[in-house]
């Protein structure tokens, strides 16, 4: 077990790495390369690439495994220690709990204390309070392409982790992302909460953000970072233009 986990394009080291799992993720094993190499699907969002076979707890069966995807408790701390009697495990915000009673969770075996702050997201609690609040913590967190944890991170992945904090799984990719949700045909409609998406020169939607108050945006650009946005697109103070170019928002919580 691990904190994150790599996955990677192909069974390689030296591959692309296309996303990360967090701390109590649950994967499908789908196919094996050699005894280094095993292609996974994240059960999550469905996302498939290659990880160490090292770093995942088997389950026993089928019951152990729905335990684990009907967790609804997700931590909040950047970082925080989870201990057990053998060792510690730093947990990442946007890790999963399995079977936590506020003082202690459980994987396979192993029982693990966490003291860190965390969300049971069955509870009744303001989704777009802790959405902004949540995404103000990741600012200046570095920018890593696959990346989901605030070690490193890209657009799509902030916006999943955000989600999920707040009981709401979204794909993985900013392209996937934006088929979810009610389309807001204005800018001037837009509330805190809402995800813009920005298009490349080729129309492809390469780009995705968190949508704050008085026209400004929290995505994941160089690093996590809050922008001024209109109608034309994500403008950076520091360069002095337009970095992003816009093209629809998206309402997926309504309040």
């Amino acid at each position: 077990m691990v904190s994150i986990s790599p996955l990677r394009k192909l069974a390689n080291d030296r591959s692309e790495m296309v996303s990360q799992l967090l701390f109590g993720e649950c994967i499908e094993i789908l196919n094996k390369k050699g005894k280094n190499w095993i292609q996974v699907r994240c059960l999550n969002d469905n996302y498939k690439g290659w990880m160490d076979p090292k770093q995942v707890q088997i389950l026993e069966n089928s019951k152990e495994l729905n335990g684990y995807l009907d967790n609804k408790n997700i931590a909040l701390d950047i970082v925080e220690s989870a201990r057990s009697t053998q060792h510690a495990i730093p947990i990442t915000a946007g890790a999963s709990l399995p079977y936590f009673d506020g003082l202690t969770f459980k994987i396979g075996k192993s029982k693990f204390q966490y003291s860190g702050l965390s969300i049971n997201t069955d509870h009744n609690f303001s989704k777009i309070d802790i959405l902004i609040n949540m995404a103000k913590k990741y600012l200046h967190a570095p920018y890593l392409w696959g990346g989901r944890s605030p070690l490193g991170i890209d657009c799509s992945g902030l916006t999943q982790i955000l989600f999920k904090m707040v009981g709401i799984a979204l794909p993985r990719d900013a392209k996937d992302q934006v088929e979810i949700g009610q389309t807001i045909d204005f800018v001037t409609e837009v509330k805190p909460g809402d995800l813009a998406f920005f298009q490349n020169n080729d129309g492809v939607i390469h780009h995705v953000g968190l949508m704050l108050e008085q026209g400004r945006i929290l995505h994941a650009s160089g690093k996590v970072r809050i922008d001024p946005m209109d109608q034309v697109g994500i403008y950076n103070l520091e360069i002095r233009k337009y970095t992003h170019k816009f093209r629809i928002i998206k309402r997926i919580i309504h309040s």
